[in-house]
């Protein structure tokens, strides 16, 4: 397995000179980490201001290039991007936690909350205008998608990254709903947001991956494992149509190095869900190779540790005890 090569021709260059973005679920937080460590032009556009403990990944800095968290749908992606590009104003909407505020649409960037509504709307525009300058600056805009599965708000439509109440906020089934994302929408909820990004900046590619972490849990109400084999092969469908339909997208086979049976599972860490540290350099190595850039050629470093990455959908397992 380890002879396999040429999984992946590049569309279009990118060296170490390239600006480039990364965004997405879990396992684009290795992308953009592998990306940095190797020598590329990782635009991080809302760095750590002030002292050592925002720069910990659980203040998610350095995490994405802007401190989004992690969005896992097209849908939330086509949402970021709206409210980005001023199409659409966020809602005015946060959660109290004692005396503590959280942002519904970052529940985790601040681990204990912010001190006050005023420093939890002043983070949410900060984050806003460096995701726009992100957008506006970057050659390359590397997109992972995760989930098919949402959560939303019934009455005003704005979607959420997790359910309300896993890790902050109070459910309320007359306000908080459940859906799944089919083929249909979810191509067009990310041809929408390709398209909006490309008014901000016409010369942005984009470069669309799948993650390979299986879902932890599902309210589909079928069994976690065909559950994520539809998410997956709807995600992974989507990506083929718009990489063969645009020429400024391309699509790097991450889920099938990782997925792929050919690969006989070696990439997954023992609990068979997290993608081991050996598995994110085989990926980036296949990236790198593709591409025949000069950080290639340095000595690659430390591939980063799984149980750095921030994944809020792990927290199903530990809200419900499942395994």
């Amino acid at each position: 397995m380890f002879d396999i090569s040429a999984l992946w021709s590049p569309r279009f260059a990118l060296d170490a000179t390239t600006p480039v973005v990364t965004y997405g679920s879990c396992f684009a937080q290795h992308i953009g980490a592998a990306l940095r460590q190797r020598g590329f032009n990782w635009l991080n556009m809302e760095p750590p201001a002030g002292n050592a403990p925002r720069t910990d990944p659980a203040f998610h800095y350095n995490v994405f290039s802007a401190r989004t968290g992690n969005i896992y749908t097209t849908t939330l992606l086509r949402q970021w991007v709206r409210w980005a590009a001023g199409a659409a104003a966020p809602p005015d909407e946060f959660w109290t936690c004692g005396d503590r505020v959280k942002d519904p649409f970052r529940p985790r960037i601040e681990p204990d909350g912010f001190a006050s509504l005023a420093e939890a709307q002043r983070s949410r525009r900060v984050t806003l205008n460096s995701f726009a300058d992100s957008i506006r600056r970057a050659q390359v805009f590397v997109f992972t998608l995760g989930l098919t599965e949402r959560w939303h708000h019934l009455t005003e439509g704005y979607e959420y990254p997790l359910c309300p109440g896993t890790a902050a906020g109070t459910f309320d089934p007359t306000l908080h709903g459940f859906d799944t994302l089919g083929f249909a929408d979810t191509l067009e909820s990310l041809w929408d947001a390709i398209h909006l990004m490309r008014q901000i900046n016409p010369e942005l590619r984009v470069l669309l991956t799948v993650s390979p972490v299986p879902l932890t849990a599902t309210m589909s109400g079928d069994h976690v494992i065909p559950a994520t084999t539809l998410s997956k092969s709807i995600l992974r469908a989507v990506c083929g149509e718009l990489a063969r339909t645009l020429s400024h997208v391309d699509y790097f086979p991450a889920y099938e190095i990782i997925s792929s049976p050919a690969f006989r599972g070696t990439f997954f860490a023992p609990n068979q869900r997290d993608v081991a540290a050996k598995g994110v350099d085989c990926v980036m190595q296949h990236f790198l190779d593709a591409l025949d850039t000069s950080p290639a050629h340095a000595p690659a470093p430390p591939p980063p540790d799984p149980a750095h990455v921030i994944c809020e959908e792990a927290l199903l397992a530990r809200a419900k005890g499942l395994h």
